[in-house]
């Protein structure tokens, strides 16, 4: 779970939200575009693109791409059911009484607003919707990134 901490930051400003560095970009907002540029790159069965849908009246929404024992996001590569364990405590961190739900949603919506719309509580920009486009600046910073691994130690997540 992130969250900016930027003095007068809002998604609104699209001069500010771009101008922020790579990670929180991607961490608060652009989750999905970094998601399909992943997918993109690293085509193979047996990823997930998930969806983390905070219950309602609860913020922190996030995207990320999941095999069976990782999970793939802004930070790069985490053991799947420590990611999770992790995001949860942060968020109810944050904001107590906190919850959501971990919902699988199909590919083709990660870059279309209008298909990301036809998903009850979804809501995505496409890479077009940014002050630039933000599929060259996600295939960019995938570059940090090794190959998808095998499997993902246990002290890979960080806050």
């Amino acid at each position: 779970m992130y969250r900016i901490r930027t003095p007068g930051y809002s998604k609104k400003n699209q001069v500010m939200r771009w101008a922020l560095p790579d990670r929180v970009f991607f961490a608060c907002g652009a989750c999905n575009i970094l998601a399909h540029a992943f997918l993109e790159r690293h085509p193979r069965p047996g990823l997930d693109v998930l969806w983390i849908k905070p219950a309602e009246g609860h913020t922190g929404n996030h995207i990320f791409v999941a095999a069976a024992d990782w999970v793939f996001d802004y930070h790069g590569y985490s053991d799947r059911e420590r990611f999770i364990a992790h995001t949860w405590r942060r968020a109810r961190h944050f904001w107590p009484g906190w919850d959501a739900e971990i919902v699988p949603i199909p590919p083709k919506v990660l870059t279309s607003e209008a298909r990301s719309k036809t998903i009850p509580g979804l809501w995505l920009r496409g890479p077009e919707q940014f002050l630039h486009d933000a599929l060259p600046r996600a295939r960019r910073y995938l570059e940090r990134f090794p190959a998808p691994p095998d499997s993902v130690g246990t002290d890979d997540v960080r806050s």
